[in-house]
């Protein structure tokens, strides 16, 4: 707290209203953020906390309202100007370029250049100087495509801090981190405070805005709620002021018998892109009626499982029965015949086509049967009455089915992804971070759906980073580690020291 400047105000937002078209995304909202504070926007996917700090980087113009920097009115017309006020943003979805080094990322379009030719080595020693100084080593000559997603993120903020951002806006900065990244980036964010940076947070993970800011405005349906000291809330008083109602933090979910097998994994070896052994001699049984958790640390074989469960990756050997049928490497469309669903993780990749309507993605994998089609002719009177029904029963926003699927928020896109897996009546149901970057309200709702699935004998297949999630929502947890299951235990008797310990790959008793 000792760093805050309360004589100093970097940022005011004025009574700031955004529209687009007919629909309010802030609605007069203000925001005032000190020197050297951590300020947390809270709110539910879809709530309007990016579109407001779009506005403040200059990404989206004002419908009305003032912004002051530093107690100076100022027009922020598109982030050049931002940049010049001393403003950087890390989005959620990164703008790096792939084929590009470290340092080349950072200095675009800032070039150091010695004559007419790019001074590459001065180039690469400023990054080395700027990492050092805050602590975010990155190595300068590495490929993006070659590093880490945590290591990603710094880049993005170095190239902020390279552009001489004071002020630094991060949204959803741990969506796509793992626990020990999201460790490694608080202390990034402490050490950014230390030396006098200000950070706006745009997130809606209680627990990080306890370890990381000071204050908290809350943002419900485009209007702020409250602004609130951090140190003198409880996580409930801010999870209830986000969604306007109590949330229930515990899956309620009654004892089942547990039926059939549903699927069964036999030894299965599944190489990685870099055709070595990812996933290695692994066995699992998932029964009708129970939701199975697969717990692990990232990159031990979870993703190419799942892609070569669903028909997206080759399996080298071993065999894959749903319901007592060979599945094993037929096509997506095949599995998906054979009574699979998926959520998967990447949402964006692999869940949407973001250039549709949110009415085509729900009917994405039954556009050719009727109702939706008829001897090739698609009937959108048809598909867009049954979206709109989805987009109800699912509580999507905004409830505009013609709406394109990149304009919803994440938490929105995952719903639709959701609504059309679940509608499809699955025997088995395959979740992956299912509630990967949504807010507590859409975590519940998530968390209920494959409750629901369960209880009605389905089987669910949970792949989750959180183990929270992994230990609340699940009958029985696995435990991945180096492609093989080192472990099951029930749900009941599990805890995180046990989890862990098979996670770093010792057995269930640690050996």
């Amino acid at each position: 707290m000792s760093n805050i400047d309360f004589n100093h105000k970097v940022v005011e937002m004025k009574n700031i209203t955004k529209k687009f078209g007919d629909f309010t995304a802030n609605d007069n909202i203000n925001l005032t953020v000190h020197k050297g504070e951590v300020h947390a926007l809270l709110g539910e996917n879809g709530a309007g906390k990016t579109t407001l700090m779009n506005v403040l980087y200059g990404l989206y113009q004002p419908t009305s309202g003032e912004i002051y920097i530093r107690e100076e009115k100022t027009s922020i017309e598109d982030p050049n100007v931002a940049i010049k006020k001393g403003i950087g943003m890390v989005h959620q979805h990164f703008m790096l370029v792939q084929p590009f080094t470290v340092a080349e990322n950072i200095i675009l379009g800032m070039e150091t250049t010695r004559g007419i030719s790019l001074d590459m080595k001065k180039a690469v020693e400023d990054v080395k100087k700027l990492s050092d100084k805050y602590g975010l080593y990155v190595d300068p000559n590495a490929k993006i495509q070659d590093i880490s997603v945590g290591m990603q993120q710094r880049v993005e903020i170095l190239k902020a801090l390279y552009r001489g951002a004071e002020i630094l806006i991060l949204d959803e900065p741990t969506a796509v981190l793992t626990p020990q990244e999201i460790e490694d980036l608080i202390e990034i964010i402490r050490s950014l405070t230390e030396q006098g940076k200000t950070i706006i947070i745009i997130t809606h993970k209680l627990k990080e805005i306890k370890m990381t800011s000071n204050y908290c405005t809350i943002i419900r349906r485009g209007k702020r709620i409250d602004t609130v000291k951090v140190s003198e809330t409880s996580e409930d008083d801010l999870a209830s002021k986000m969604v306007g109602r109590e949330v229930n933090f515990k899956v309620v979910k009654k004892e089942r018998e547990k039926g059939n097998t549903s699927i069964k994994i036999d030894n299965l070896v599944v190489k990685d892109n870099r055709g070595i052994n990812a996933v290695d001699g692994l066995s699992l049984e998932i029964n009708s009626g129970e939701i199975l958790g697969l717990a692990g640390i990232d990159g031990n074989g979870q993703s190419e499982l799942i892609e070569a469960l669903n028909g997206l990756r080759y399996v080298d050997s071993g065999k894959i029965f749903m319901n007592g049928k060979d599945i094993t490497n037929k096509s997506p469309k095949e599995v998906l015949d054979n009574n699979v669903a998926v959520i998967p993780e990447d949402r964006q990749k692999r869940g949407l086509v973001l250039d549709f309507s949110m009415a085509e993605n729900m009917i994405l994998e039954n556009y050719h049967k009727e109702p939706f089609s008829k001897r090739g002719i698609l009937s959108y009177n048809n598909i867009e009455n049954f979206a709109k029904d989805l987009i109800k029963r699912f509580d999507v926003r905004p409830e505009n089915e013609k709406i394109k699927a990149k304009a919803l928020s994440g938490g929105n896109q995952q719903k639709v992804i959701i609504a059309r897996e679940v509608t499809n009546d699955p025997d088995l149901l395959i979740a992956s971070q299912p509630t990967r970057g949504l807010d507590v309200g859409a975590i519940e709702y998530v968390h209920n759906a494959l409750v629901e699935q369960r209880d009605k004998g389905k089987a669910v297949f949970l792949v989750s980073l959180e183990l929270d999630e992994i230990m609340n929502v699940s009958d029985r947890i696995a435990v991945i580690y180096e492609g093989k299951i080192v472990g099951i235990i029930d749900a009941k008797d599990a805890d995180e020291k046990t989890l862990g310990l098979m996670m770093a790959g010792g057995g269930k008793d640690g050996e």
